[in-house]
C-alpha cells in the first residue's frame, strides 16, 4: 500500500514539475520501449496537450499511479483528444490517454554521455528489429545483456 502512494505521488509531482517549469527530467527503469528506449536512460520531457502531440511521438502520461513512456499510434476523439499508445515492446495498445494523464513529449535521450534526439519510428530495418523484439522476450534479453543492461524483462 505504501509503495502505491509514493507512486502516486511521483505521478503528481512529475505532472506539477512539468505543469510549473515546462518540463520535467525522469530516469527510465522498464523495457516496454526497448530498443529505442533502454533501462537507465534519462528522458526530457516537455509539456505538451493531446492536441498538439502526433503519432509516433513518445509521450509520458500516468494512469493507475504509474508513469509511462510509450508511442502514440492513434489519436481519437472529437473535442477531447484521447491518444492510443503502446510500446515498441508490447502488443496490445495501452487504454486510451486523457489529456488530464498526459505528462508531455519525450524531446530528448540521454544514454550514458551520448544525448540522442527524441525516438522516431526508424526506417524499415528498425522497425523489423522492434518486432522481433515485440514477439521475443528471448531476443529482447540478450539484446539487453549484449548492451551490457540488466536482462530482467518487464
Amino acid at each position: 500500500m505504501i509503495e502505491d502512494a509514493t507512486n502516486t505521488l511521483g505521478c503528481h509531482l512529475a505532472a506539477e514539475v512539468a505543469r510549473t517549469f515546462g518540463s520535467v527530467r525522469l530516469r527510465v527503469s522498464g523495457t516496454s520501449m526497448v530498443p529505442a528506449i533502454l533501462p537507465g536512460d534519462l528522458l526530457s520531457v516537455e509539456r505538451a496537450r493531446a492536441a498538439k502531440v502526433s503519432p509516433g511521438e513518445v509521450v509520458v502520461f500516468a494512469q493507475q499511479g504509474r508513469l509511462v513512456a510509450h508511442r502514440v499510434t492513434a489519436k481519437r476523439g472529437t473535442q477531447d483528444e484521447y491518444l492510443i499508445t503502446r510500446g515498441d515492446r508490447i502488443r496490445q495498445e495501452d487504454a486510451p490517454v486523457s489529456d488530464a494523464e498526459l505528462i508531455g513529449r519525450v524531446t530528448q535521450v540521454e544514454r550514458g554521455r551520448s544525448q540522442i534526439s527524441a525516438p522516431s519510428r526508424g526506417n524499415i530495418p528498425w522497425q523489423m528489429f522492434c518486432r522481433l523484439l515485440r514477439f521475443s522476450d528471448r531476443a529482447t534479453s540478450l539484446y539487453l545483456r549484449l548492451r551490457g543492461l540488466p536482462s530482467t524483462l518487464q
